[in-house]
C-alpha cells in the first residue's frame, strides 16, 4: 500500500514538472494508470539525464575547442604576429572557405597532410557513387525493358482474354440452340413413339399381322439391304460368266433362277410396305 501511494506521489511530482504552472488533465487514478504513468516519469527521467550528460559532454568540448583556439591564436600571433582582425575581405572570405572545406571533409586540422586523404576519400567516395549509379541506372534500363515486354504481353492477353469471351459466347449460344433443337427433337421423338404405339395398338386390334409392324419392317428393310450387298458379288461373278462362252442354256437358267428369286424378295416388301401405309 506505501509502495502505490509513493508511486502516485512521484506520478504527481511528475505531472507537475511537466505541465509547470499550466493545469494537469484529469485522470482516473487507479493501479493500472499509476502504474503506466510511473514507468512513463521512470523512462522520462533516464532520457532527461541522459540528455544532460551530453549537454554537459558538448560543453565541455566547446570548452576544450575554444580553449584549443585560443592557445593556436595565441602562438600565431607570437610566432608570425598575425591575427585573423589583420586579414583583409578577400583573405577572411578563403580563410572562412578552408575552416568551411575543414569542417565538411571532417579533418582534424587544416593542414595539407590533412586535406590530401580526405580530398581522395572524397573522390573514391564520388566514384563509387558514379559507379552505383551507372548499376542502378542499367537495372533500372533493364527494368523499363520488362516493363515494356510485360506490358505488351498484358495487352496479348487482354485481347487473346477478349477472342476467349467473344468465341465463348458464341460457342453459348450454338450449345444452347443445339439444346432447344434438342428438347424439340425428344418431344418430336415421344410424340413419334406414341403415335407409333397407338397406330400398332390400333392395327392390332383389327388383326395386323406381327410381321407388318414398324420393327418387322424395318428388320425386313436391314435384310433386304443384306441381300442386296450379297448379290453384288454374285452379279459381278455373272458378269463375268457371261464375258465367257459357257453353255448358253445352262446359264440362261441360272439367271432366270437369280431374277425371280429378287423378284420374289422386292416383291414381298412391297406387298408388306403397301400393308402398312393402307
Amino acid at each position: 500500500m506505501e509502495a502505490q501511494e509513493e508511486e502516485e506521489a512521484q506520478v504527481a511530482a511528475w505531472l507537475k514538472k511537466i505541465f509547470g504552472d499550466h493545469p494537469i488533465p484529469q485522470y482516473e487514478v487507479n493501479p493500472r494508470t499509476t502504474e503506466i504513468l510511473h514507468h512513463l516519469s521512470e523512462r522520462n527521467r533516464v532520457r532527461d539525464r541522459d540528455v544532460c550528460l551530453v549537454i554537459e559532454d558538448l560543453k565541455q568540448k566547446a570548452s576544450e575547442y575554444e580553449s584549443e583556439a585560443k592557445h593556436l591564436q595565441d602562438l600565431l600571433m607570437e610566432s608570425v604576429n598575425f591575427s585573423p582582425a589583420n586579414l583583409s575581405g578577400a583573405g577572411s572570405r578563403y580563410l572562412n572557405a578552408l575552416v568551411d572545406s575543414a569542417v565538411a571533409l571532417e579533418t582534424k586540422d587544416s593542414s595539407l597532410a590533412s586535406f590530401i586523404p580526405a580530398v581522395n576519400d572524397l573522390t573514391s567516395d564520388l566514384f563509387r557513387t558514379k559507379s552505383k549509379n551507372e548499376e542502378i541506372k542499367l537495372e533500372l534500363a533493364k527494368l523499363e525493358k520488362n516493363l515494356t515486354a510485360t506490358l505488351v504481353l498484358e495487352k496479348c492477353l487482354r485481347e487473346d482474354l477478349k477472342k476467349a469471351e467473344l468465341h465463348l459466347s458464341t460457342e453459348r449460344a450454338k450449345v444452347d440452340h443445339r439444346l432447344q433443337n434438342m428438347d424439340f427433337l425428344k418431344a418430336k421423338s415421344e410424340e413419334f413413339r406414341f403415335g407409333i404405339r397407338a397406330a400398332e395398338e390400333q392395327l392390332s386390334t383389327r388383326g395386323m399381322d406381327a410381321s407388318l409392324s414398324h420393327q418387322s419392317l424395318v428388320a425386313l428393310s436391314e435384310k433386304l439391304a443384306e441381300l442386296k450387298r450379297q448379290t453384288i458379288p454374285l452379279k459381278k461373278k455373272l458378269e463375268s460368266y457371261l464375258d465367257l462362252m459357257p453353255n448358253p442354256s445352262l446359264a440362261q437358267v441360272k439367271i432366270e433362277e437369280a431374277k425371280r428369286e429378287l423378284d420374289t424378295i422386292e416383291a414381298e416388301l412391297t406387298k408388306k410396305v403397301d400393308m402398312m401405309e393402307l
